[in-house]
C-alpha cells in the first residue's frame, strides 16, 4: 500500500473512531480491573516465568491476589499508605506485578525504575520522588545500597531472593503477614504510577499518571493488537516491565483482560524470542523494530522451524521500515501494528491491520477515543501535508476528557505547563498528516532520540560525563546505525592541560565509557567518543545539537557512499 492510496472497502476505520465513547467510572482502582476480578478463578492464570538459568514457575491471579494483599498489609505494617511512593526496581518477574498490584489497592504510588539503573540514575529518582520503601533483588541491590545513605526518606529496603545488612526479607515477611486485605478506595483520577522520562534539558521528569491511564490505554492496545483478547490468547515483549513500553503496554492491559503474560528474565536474542513464542503459544507480542531486525537476520523464515501461533504483533520506539513490515507479512503472515505514544499520554496512535489498512512508514492514525492532530506553535491545526507537532486534546472528538494523560510532572508544575498549548498537550515529535488521517513521523522537535528502541536524553549523559575531572563540557546525539537505528555518540572537549596523543585518547575515551556506564544504564553509555576543542554555541551560550546531529547524518550518507 502506496502512501498515497487508500482502500476505503477493507477501511472500518471512520465508524470505529466516531462511534467509540469513553466509559470511566467515578470510582476506579487497577487492582481490582488487573487482578482482584479474576482471582476468583482459582485455576486461571496471569503469568508464565522462566529465566535463562532454566528456573520456570507459574502464577494464578488466585495466587497474585493472595501475595498482593500479604504485601500490601507488610507495606501498611511499615507506614506506608495513600499517596506514598514505592520504587519496584524488579526485572520481569512475578514480584514485579505482584508489587504493583499491592502498591495499587493500598492507594499508594508505584514506581518502576529500571535493574539497568547505574547509582547516580538510582538515587537521583529517590531523591526527588521521596520513595519511602524500595523493592530490590539482586540486579540492582549493590547499587541502591551504594547510594541509600543519600536517600533520607528511603526508610526500607525489601530485598527479593537476596540479602544485605539493613534489609527486609521479601519472602520471610511476605509469609509472615496476613493475606486478607481490604482495599482502599481511590478515584480514577487519584494518582498510581510514577514513571521517570528523560529530558533533553534538565534531570529526568515523573510523569505521575492516574488510575484512569489504563482505561486510556485500552483502545490503542485493542486495536494494535488485533482486537485483543481472543481466546487462547497469551501476551510476550521483552520490554521491561520498568517503562511505559513493557508496563503500559504489555504488563497491565494484558492483566486487565485476565489473560496470560509471559515474565523472562535474561538477554535478548532472537532465539531465545522464538524459543519463547513457540514454547508457551504467545499469540500477541510487542517488538521493538531492533528486535524484529534481529530475529529476521538471524531465522529468515522462521515458520519453517518453528511451530508459532503468533496473531498480531505491534511495534514501536522507531519506525519499523519497509524491510521488517514486508517480512513480517512473508515470513510471519502478520502485518506489524505500528503506534505511537509517550509516557505522559501513552497509546495514543497506530494501526490496526485487521480493521483498517496499514501504510508502511506511518506512524497510523488516531485511536478511537483520542482527539489527535499536527498543530504549529499556537496549537493551531495546521493543514494536511504540513510539518508540525504531534498533538493531543484533552476532550475527545464528542467533548468528552480523555483518561490518558498524565497527571503532572512530579514537583515541577513549570514543565507540565510547557506541556501544553490550550487544550492540546505536545508530544515534541514532529509529523504531517494525509488527506486518510495518517501520521508520517518527521523528527523530533527537541534533541530526544532512539538508540535501539531506548529512549535517550542527552542531558543526564551530558552531566555524567562532565563529572569526570577531564571533561569541561560534552554534548550527546544520535548517530545514524544500521542495526540499532542510532547508537548514542558524544563530543567532549577536555579540560585545559589534558594531555594529548592518540594512545592517551584511545584511553580516556575508553575510561569515559566505563564511567558512564558504571553510573548510569548501559544503553546510555556514547558507543562513540569524539574529543573536540570546542562544541557549537548560540551567542547566549546555549548548546546547538543539531549542528551535531546534522554533522552525524551528513557522514553516514558519505559513509554509506563508499
Amino acid at each position: 500500500m502506496s502512501s498515497t492510496s487508500h482502500d476505503a472497502s477493507m477501511d472500518s476505520y471512520r465508524d470505529l473512531y466516531e462511534q467509540f465513547h469513553w466509559n470511566v467510572p467515578a470510582e476506579f482502582n487497577i487492582a481490582d480491573v488487573c487482578c482482584a476480578r479474576w482471582a476468583r478463578e482459582k485455576s486461571r492464570i496471569a503469568i508464565h516465568y522462566e529465566d535463562d538459568a532454566g528456573v520456570m514457575a507459574t502464577l494464578t491471579y488466585a495466587e497474585l491476589q493472595k501475595k498482593a494483599n500479604c504485601l500490601s498489609n507488610l507495606l501498611r505494617t511499615h507506614g506506608i499508605g495513600r499517596g506514598d511512593r514505592v520504587a519496584i526496581i524488579l526485572p520481569q518477574r512475578a514480584e514485579t506485578a505482584v508489587a504493583h498490584i499491592a502498591c495499587f489497592q493500598l492507594g499508594a504510588v508505584a514506581m518502576p525504575l529500571s535493574i539497568l539503573f547505574g547509582p547516580d540514575a538510582l538515587e537521583y529518582r529517590l531523591q526527588n520522588s521521596e520513595a519511602a520503601v524500595a523493592i530490590v533483588d539482586h540486579a540492582a541491590l549493590a547499587n541502591l545500597m551504594e547510594i541509600r545513605a543519600n536517600c533520607p526518606e528511603l526508610r526500607h529496603v525489601i530485598a527479593v531472593d537476596c540479602k544485605s545488612s539493613g534489609t527486609l526479607d521479601w519472602h520471610a515477611e511476605i509469609g509472615n503477614a496476613s493475606s486478607v486485605h481490604q482495599r482502599v478506595r481511590t478515584h480514577a483520577s487519584d494518582p498510581a504510577i510514577l514513571i521517570y522520562t528523560s529530558g533533553t534539558t534538565g534531570a529526568p521528569k515523573g510523569a505521575l499518571l492516574p488510575h484512569s491511564a489504563i482505561i486510556g490505554n485500552l483502545t490503542g492496545f485493542v486495536a494494535s493488537q488485533n482486537w485483543f483478547p481472543q481466546p487462547g490468547d497469551v501476551f510476550w515483549s521483552p520490554a521491561d516491565w520498568a517503562w511505559t513500553g513493557g508496563l503500559m503496554d504489555a504488563l497491565l492491559p494484558t492483566l486487565y483482560f485476565g489473560k496470560p503474560i509471559v515474565g523472562y528474565r535474561g538477554r535478548f536474542s532472537a532465539e531465545t524470542a522464538f524459543h519463547l513464542l513457540e514454547k508457551y503459544a504467545v499469540t500477541n507480542t510487542f517488538l521493538f523494530p531492533t528486535a524484529l531486525k534481529m530475529m529476521m537476520k538471524a531465522v529468515p523464515k522462521p515458520r519453517d522451524k518453528y511451530q508459532l501461533k503468533l496473531r498480531a504483533i505491534m511495534s514501536a520506539g522507531e519506525a519499523v521500515g519497509d524491510a521488517v513490515f514486508n517480512w513480517g507479512q512473508s515470513a510471519l503472515g502478520i502485518t506489524i501494528n505500528e503506534m505511537f505514544g509517550q509516557t505522559e499520554m501513552n497509546y495514543i496512535v497506530g494501526n490496526s491491520a485487521q480493521k483498517w489498512p496499514a501504510k508502511p512508514g506511518s506512524m497510523g492514525r488516531p485511536y478511537p477515543g483520542h482527539q489527535v492532530a499536527v498543530v504549529n506553535d499556537e496549537g493551531k491545526v495546521v493543514n494536511a501535508g504540513e510539518i508540525g507537532e504531534v498533538a493531543v486534546n484533552r476532550y475527545d472528538i464528542h467533548g468528552h476528557p480523555d483518561p490518558v494523560f498524565f497527571i503532572e510532572y512530579w514537583k515541577n508544575p513549570q514543565a507540565t505547563k510547557e506541556k501544553y498549548v490550550g487544550d492540546w498537550c505536545r508530544t515534541g515529535d514532529l509529523a504531517s498528516a494525509d488527506q486518510d488521517g495518517y501520521l508520517w513521523y518527521q523528527g523530533r522537535a527537541d534533541d530526544m532520540f532512539k538508540a535501539a528502541g531506548y529512549r535517550i536524553g542527552p542531558s543526564e549523559i551530558e552531566n555524567c560525563l562532565v563529572k569526570h575531572p577531564a571533561v569541561a563540557n560534552a554534548a550527546v546525539v544520535p548517530k545514524p546505525d544500521v542495526e540499532r537505528g542510532n547508537i548514542v555518540k558524544a563530543f567532549v572537549v577536555l579540560t585545559p592541560g589534558t594531555e594529548r596523543d592518540p594512545a592517551l585518547d584511545q584511553r580516556l575515551i575508553a575510561e569515559l565509557q566505563a564511567h558512564v556506564r558504571g553510573k548510569l544504564a548501559p544503553y546510555e553509555y556514547p558507543k562513540e567518543i569524539e574529543i573536540v576543542d570546542q562544541l557549537p554555541m548560540t551567542t547566549t551560550g546555549k548548546l546547538q545539537r543539531r549542528i551535531l546531529r546534522l554533522l552525524e547524518q551528513e557522514r553516514a550518507q558519505e559513509a554509506a557512499k563508499l
